[in-house]
Parts: C-alpha cells; sequence; structure tokens
C-alpha cells in the first residue's frame, strides 16, 4: 500500500494555512494491469509503405551549392594551410612563455650579461657604416664574441656545428660550380 503526501494550500485569504493530503487506493478495487510501451499509440507503427520523395531544388538552394563548389578549393587550401601552420604556432607561443617564465626567473647575472652582449651588437652597428656587408657581418660577430666571453661552452659547441655546417653548405656549392663547369664548358671542347 502507497500513501502519497502532497502540501496544499489554500485561497489567497488561508495563503499561510497548509495541511496535508494523504491518497492511497481503495482496498476493494482490483489491481490495474500497467499498458506497455508497445500497445500505446503513440509508439505504433503506420500501417503502409512509406516512399521517400525527393523535393525539387529551390533557386536559393542551387545558388549556394554553386557558391560551394566555387569556394571548395579555397577553403580546402585554407584548412591546409591552418592546419600546418597551427602546430607552428603552438610551438612559437611555448616558446615565448618558457622565454618568459625564464626571464621571470632569471640566473644571477644574466641581464647585465645580456646588456654586454646588446651594446657588442649596438657597437658592431655603428662600425659597420657604409657597407651592407658589414651591416651583416660586424653587429652578429660582436654579439658572438661578447657571448662567448660570457659562455665559452655553448660558443664552442655553436663554432662546431657552425663549422660543420659551412663546410657542408660550400661543398653543395663546389658540386653545384663542377657540375656547371662540366655542362657548359666540356661540351664545347
Amino acid at each position: 500500500m502507497f500513501k502519497v503526501i502532497q502540501r496544499s494550500v489554500g485561497p489567497a485569504s488561508l495563503s499561510l494555512l497548509t495541511f496535508k493530503v494523504y491518497a492511497a487506493p481503495k482496498k476493494d478495487s482490483p489491481p490495474k494491469n500497467s499498458v506497455k510501451v508497445d500497445e500505446l499509440s503513440l509508439y505504433s507503427v503506420p500501417e503502409g509503405q512509406s516512399k521517400y520523395v525527393e523535393e525539387a531544388r529551390s533557386q536559393l538552394e542551387e545558388s549556394i551549392s554553386q557558391l560551394r563548389h566555387y569556394c571548395e578549393p579555397y577553403t580546402t587550401w585554407c584548412q591546409e594551410t591552418y592546419s600546418q601552420t597551427k602546430p607552428k604556432m603552438q610551438n612559437l607561443v611555448q616558446w615565448g612563455l618558457d622565454s618568459y617564465d625564464y626571464l621571470q626567473n632569471a640566473p644571477p647575472g644574466f641581464f647585465p650579461r645580456l646588456g654586454v652582449i646588446g651594446f657588442a651588437g649596438l657597437i658592431g652597428l655603428l662600425l659597420a657604416r657604409g657597407s651592407k656587408i658589414k651591416k651583416l657581418v660586424y653587429p652578429p660577430g660582436f654579439m658572438g664574441l661578447a657571448a662567448s666571453l660570457y659562455y665559452p661552452q655553448q660558443a664552442i659547441v655553436f663554432a662546431q656545428v657552425s663549422g660543420e655546417r659551412l663546410y657542408d653548405w660550400g661543398l653543395r656549392g663546389y658540386i653545384v660550380i663542377e657540375d656547371l663547369w662540366k655542362e657548359n664548358f666540356q661540351k664545347s671542347h
């Protein structure tokens, strides 16, 4: 036997008066059988066969379809560019955050060293007046010399890697010039 308790509120004059209502099934009434979900008319399947009929496309739908086909190469290019650029930008942002954290917790003496290295670059820029090649060579060279005074181990590693790269580039250039020489000058003889 289930009892249902409900709180009721009377009309406005009795708005502060609340009372409980108890409800229970009659003892004489026979138990009711519940209805299954399949028997409800809401869920019944309609009789007969249904057929899908596609409506004709309107002028607006045709125009949108043509626009989509026209823009498809551009959207594909944008998606490819975005997918290629996104990891690079994420790496750049992460590098910026790491650099910011490093500068916030810089080791002692870092900023004076950085000032000396930057000042050496400015001196190189001032001494490079007139020639474009000097402007490309002097500032990085002076900054490299100043940095190598403060960070000698890293300078040695950098010089070794740079030397290997310069050797590789020189070798490639020599091979290209040799091939061009053989193609152009040895055929004429």
